[in-house]
């Protein structure tokens, strides 16, 4: 199925701005050894077939997941093949020791790109994954980055998202921390990052269980009122090697909203999906009438959906990619806009941050409400509200 297609668009988002800087893009790649951390996520694997295909003298890639890589490469050797650079992938955590050893034998390189997150509203329902959240995203961030400064890396490039920007959910707001950090590291080590919008069909995205739960004749579910800006997965790796290679030190780049993208709910891709695929979206009113006729409709082209008012933690009704606080260029790319940033952050606020994590970690217990209460304190405007109800306890 053709994603532009469904999300409403007939164009891809960065074809001018990837052209007009090709050879400027290869040039600087091509005696580049590169690092791609999380790179076989779906962002990960976006920005290392985009690396590939430019042939850098190397491109070495870790993530922990195994099984993710193995694919990866026969992704690669299917379709670009083969090239003279130095390709190959490790199966490490990024915050282990492995990691460190694997940097310095291997090392240095000139461009590090940082995917690994996570992603998910939903991690935010416990205390410990929420911890997990943290180090993640912010602490194995700031320790990988100052190996790359270490290494004389020309650029460390970190991929951050939209719901930063006036963050509402505690996934989001772990971002904005980590620019925050990265401001201060800016200080020492040139960095870039991207803001943008899901990545339609991305590992574990509503999308991407749409392709699940058909595969599985099972009832489809969404939000009705959830708008979302969505990009293809080769755009969100276009957009970070622009960022990554063209960016300035503490540019935060972004695509630019137009006629080719545009706010679009969950549920009107549901129809959209369905219909493409030969059935009709039958709308049941509880998720117990999806399940209990799912064989009955299925056998008749028509699918089970369940559409709902959304009302779990961290959801907003719309994105957005920058506030009003932040200074923009417009004027630079044609399709992607610029955060520019000053080197601005509260070295003591930052300390306290690292410092309350580190005691709460070495005592081996706390709670979710402790690292709200930590949240609120580096950001003060958090819109966070606590529903008591998860993605979990959806269909």
């Amino acid at each position: 199925m053709n994603a532009l297609n469904l999300l409403g668009r007939y164009e891809p988002l960065f074809d001018h701005d990837i052209s007009q800087h090709e050879s400027a893009l290869r040039d600087m790649l091509a005696n580049a050894r590169c690092l791609v951390i999380g790179g076989a996520g779906t962002i990960g694997q976006a920005v290392t077939r985009e690396l590939f295909k430019r042939d850098p003298a190397a491109l070495h890639v870790v993530d922990i997941s195994e099984n993710n890589m193995v694919e990866l490469v026969r992704d690669i050797r299917s379709t670009i093949g083969y090239g003279k650079g130095d390709f190959r992938t490790y199966a490490i955590d990024c915050g282990s020791p492995e990691f460190s050893a694997l940097f310095q034998a291997e090392g240095p390189y000139d461009y590090v790109f940082n995917l690994s997150a996570l992603k998910h509203v939903r991690s935010e329902k416990d205390p410990f994954t929420l911890m997990r959240m943290i180090q993640v995203n912010v602490f194995n961030t700031v320790s990988t980055l100052r190996m790359a400064k270490a290494g004389g890396a020309k650029k460390y490039f970190c991929v951050s998202t939209d719901k930063a920007a006036n963050p509402v959910n505690m996934m989001g707001a772990s971002k904005r921390i980590m620019e925050l950090f990265l401001m201060r590291e800016s200080l020492t080590q040139s960095i870039s990052m991207a803001r943008f919008a899901n990545v339609a069909f991305s590992d574990g995205s509503l999308l991407h269980g749409f392709n699940q739960r058909f595969a599985k004749r099972q009832p489809i579910s969404a939000p009705c009122d959830v708008r979302r800006y969505f990009v293809t997965q080769q755009e969100s790796g276009e957009l970070c090697l622009l960022s990554a290679m063209l960016g300035e030190n503490r540019d935060i780049f972004f695509p630019k909203l137009s006629e080719k993208l545009h706010l679009i709910t969950f549920s009107e891709i549901a129809q959209k999906y369905l219909r493409g695929l030969g059935y009709e979206p039958y709308v049941c009113q509880t998720e117990d009438e999806a399940r209990g006729r799912a064989e009955a409709l299925i056998s008749q082209r028509k699918w089970p959906c369940y559409f709902f008012n959304s009302d779990t933690t961290g959801e907003k009704d719309f994105e957005e990619f920058f506030t009003d606080k932040e200074d923009l260029d417009m004027s630079r790319l044609a399709s992607v806009g610029v955060i520019r940033n000053e080197a601005q952050f509260d070295e003591g606020q930052l300390l306290r941050f690292e410092r309350t994590v580190n005691a709460l970690r070495s005592s081996g217990s706390w709670t979710k409400a402790q690292l709200v209460e930590m949240f609120f304190e580096m950001l003060p405007d958090f819109a966070h509200l606590e529903t008591g109800k998860y993605l979990d306890q959806r269909m």
